[in-house]
């Protein structure tokens, strides 16, 4: 497997949301496939999923794959054990807002709780995982408030908006996540050195990775 390097890697969020495709179904099979009668989607398409029961997938972006007429392949998911699906509905994802001046990134978060589950007859503590911490993903922008990316990023924090985002790396890797941009688009930095902008984007829901 090649090394991944920061380098070329290009960042996008979401600038439009298409309309709603209720979705009746989702199967819990490797992959999930769901039902939706002439949802207009295509293979390669990213939505974004609103789901009750299925817990599992509510706000997940995920591509979708093997599309028919009234059905799409949750593409990489496998829902085997999730819960059983009551309703939900997905909307196709635009990624018109593109980011060329971000200088670093750090995540943070992703640690599973532990629910304990020790008897009175153990001798020893029994966990079992829980729930997952959102991933956050933090980092600075090179300051310049003329561009474009930036004053997106800027509106969507002061809207408190919740968004899509794309990274994809030089051989293709993407991964994929939601949350909630907070930025200021104040400068900061030291003597001599660039001035820089810190951005977070709050982690909302589970990220998807694709290999190409």
């Amino acid at each position: 497997m090649a090394t991944k390097v920061w380098s070329n890697v290009q960042v996008a969020m979401q600038s439009a949301l298409d309309s709603v495709k209720t979705i009746s179904a989702i199967t819990k099979a490797n992959p999930a496939v769901a039902t939706s009668t002439s949802h207009g989607l295509a293979n390669g398409d990213i939505v974004v999923l609103s789901v009750q029961g299925m817990w599992q997938l509510d706000t997940y972006t995920v591509r979708v794959a093997n599309v028919t007429t009234n059905t799409f392949e949750l593409e990489g998911v496998d829902s085997t054990e999730f819960d059983t699906f009551s309703s939900g509905s997905a909307r196709e994802i635009t990624f018109g807002t593109t980011f060329s001046t971000i200088g670093d990134i750090t995540t943070s978060g992703g640690d599973f709780e532990q629910i304990d589950i020790t008897t009175i007859h153990d001798s020893t503590k029994k966990f079992i995982p829980g729930a997952a911490s959102p991933v956050d993903v933090s980092g600075n922008f090179n300051w310049d408030p003329a561009d474009a990316g930036q004053v997106a990023m800027k509106s969507a924090s002061e809207n408190r908006s919740l968004r899509a985002f794309r990274i994809q790396f030089s051989d293709g890797t993407k991964w994929y996540f939601t949350g909630y941009p907070a930025f200021t688009g104040t400068p900061t930095g030291s003597a001599q050195q660039k001035v820089t902008s810190p951005f977070k984007i709050g982690g909302y829901g589970r990220p998807s990775f694709y290999s190409s």
